[in-house]
């Protein structure tokens, strides 16, 4: 990108305003919040986008921003290893890198075949080997595993364990060396010494604590154990109250045992995290680890949704937790509505990755571009040649495209591109919940069509031919489509707006978030060339 369009591109987004953090209350005696000053802005980092780390010793939430779901965290000697849900993008169980829990680098996406969607995963290490646990919605429903014995890969083959009537597993060890699969439901099974196969039934081992009638969640749902072995101790870290729904139902609760085998004792102080009211700057708080720091200190990993944001998706959070005299925990940053002292030691790496792309090598599949549903075969439909992307056509519109998506963190972007489609194509610019949800801009060499609501609608006369710049601006919900016949120097407004509020989980189900992204449909090869994204 040359400067002088650089230049243009930042100026005709100046009009954006920065997001703005909510009031929110500090928890019971925070030993790392810090609660004097109003909160700052999020610190910058490519592209614009939002990062924890103040620069100052302190970071504020969220860690990953964007749809960050059902965190796996490990730590493996100084470095640490994180990844999420991915549902139905492809590649995907991208592996995070860190090295002080608060500045984090993707690397590479471990699964590649598509087995359904991916639903919390386990990622562990045991006798020097990579271990990722992977529920799946399928027909049937699963849970396979993969190895690696280098965290970059290569992972093996997905192998089916044929547990079809759990979600969430997690790995552990028990005081004997017995190697358990913990199941939602307070259930588990045994592994065999290679991790790779069961051996027999499931059992139930555990009740989970449960919450007063009286408060509004969404379901009970014990779901997501983790399992941490400390100081003579085993602790059960569970969610329940259901993921999504009332901003005040998912939570946190524990539980702990002597030994793996039970029985479990309930923490008198559960739940251990819950949002309590709606106006707190994190929705829907649980599915919780725990993770010790380079300093000693210990934290905890966890997922919420941002009062407001839906759309974003759950996102990573990060929480300081006290061990207590009588050899419980808790977690001291409140509502994270606050600047946070960092952990100490370890060497940051840079945050984030650029969402612009110039196509000036290879494709980063997995890393940061995702497939959605692909079908066998699907990373055969795009090359990268000469700063410029080439995506064949497939299906009629973005529904059954397999469009080419991004997770996109911040609570306003705009994102360009130029685009130019081969006779009888389409092509366009998406912001994609899934199939049936979804809204942007398209053309063929004739009209335009317009999504919305998951529909294609109007179809205006297209006069810029076959060949064109797009822009897709989203200000907080509202969306606003420009267009260039003269490569970026001036611009047309689309005559159609639209509002995105309601295109999340609590509306269409799925657990999913609103991305940003690109499609080609219809026949030939559509070709993108200088994609810009750029937060507000």
């Amino acid at each position: 990108m040359d400067i002088s369009r650089r230049a243009a591109f930042g100026a005709a987004l100046a009009g954006g305003a920065a997001a703005l953090l909510r009031p929110g209350e500090a928890g019971a005696a925070p030993d790392r919040t810090l609660p004097a000053a109003p909160p700052p802005d999020w610190k910058r980092g490519f592209d614009d986008q939002r990062i924890c780390d103040l620069g100052d010793g302190r970071f504020l939430n969220p860690l990953l921003a964007g749809d960050h779901p059902d965190p796996a965290i490990l730590k493996d000697g100084a470095d640490y290893y994180m990844t999420f849900s991915s549902f139905d993008s492809y590649p995907g169980l991208t592996i995070w890198h860190s090295r002080d829990l608060v500045n984090w680098q993707p690397r590479k996406a471990a699964l590649t075949k598509n087995i359904g969607a991916v639903w919390a995963v386990s990622l562990e290490k045991h006798a020097g080997r990579y271990f990722l646990y992977i529920p799946v919605k399928a027909s049937p429903n699963s849970i396979f595993v993969i190895w690696a014995d280098h965290i970059d890969g290569p992972w093996s083959d997905p192998i089916d364990l044929g547990l079809h009537d759990h979600i969430d597993p997690c790995h552990a060890v028990g005081e004997d060396g017995s190697r358990w699969l913990f199941l939602s439901g307070g259930d588990r099974v045994r592994l065999s010494e290679d991790g790779l196969s069961t051996i027999g039934k499931v059992e139930h081992v555990y009740d989970p604590w449960h919450y007063p009638e009286t408060w509004d969640v969404e379901s009970f749902s014990p779901e997501g154990p983790k399992i941490h072995r400390h100081k003579g101790w085993f602790y059960m870290i569970t969610a329940v109250g259901g993921t999504a729904g009332p901003p005040t139902g998912h939570m946190v609760i524990a539980a702990r045992a002597r030994s793996i085998h039970g029985p479990w004792e309930q923490c008198p102080a559960n739940p251990l995290v819950r949002t309590v009211r709606n106006d707190e700057a994190w929705w829907s708080r649980g599915h919780a680890s725990l993770v010790e720091a380079p300093d000693g200190s210990w934290w905890s990993v966890y997922h919420g949704f941002e009062n407001g944001y839906w759309t974003l998706g759950r996102q990573a959070l990060l929480d300081p937790i006290e061990w207590t005299a009588d050899g419980w925990f808790r977690m001291t940053g409140g509502d994270l509505s606050r600047p946070i002292r960092k952990p100490g030691g370890g060497a940051p790496v840079p945050h984030g990755q650029a969402l612009s792309d110039d196509f000036s090598g290879p494709l980063a599949l997995g890393r940061k571009w995702n497939f959605f549903k692909p079908a066998p075969g699907e990373s055969d439909r795009v090359s990268v040649e000469a700063g410029t992307l080439v995506l064949k056509a497939s299906g009629k519109a973005p529904a059954d495209s397999s469009p080419l998506l991004l997770i996109a963190g911040d609570t306003g972007y705009a994102f360009e591109c130029d685009i130019e489609i081969a006779p009888g194509g389409t092509a366009g610019l998406v912001l994609f919940y899934d199939e049936k949800l979804y809204c942007g801009l398209g053309f063929d060499e004739k009209r335009f069509v317009t999504h919305q609501y998951g529909m294609e609608r109007g179809r205006p006369a297209n006069p810029y031919g076959r060949r064109l710049r797009m822009r897709v601006t989203n200000r907080q919900h509202i969306v606003a489509f420009h267009l260039s016949g003269d490569g970026g120097k001036t611009w047309k407004r689309f005559d159609r707006g639209m509002e995105v509020s309601g295109y999340h989980h609590n509306v269409r189900g799925g657990f999913l978030m609103l991305r940003p992204g690109l499609y080609s449909a219809g026949a030939g090869a559509a070709k993108f060339r200088d994609f810009r994204f750029r937060a507000l």
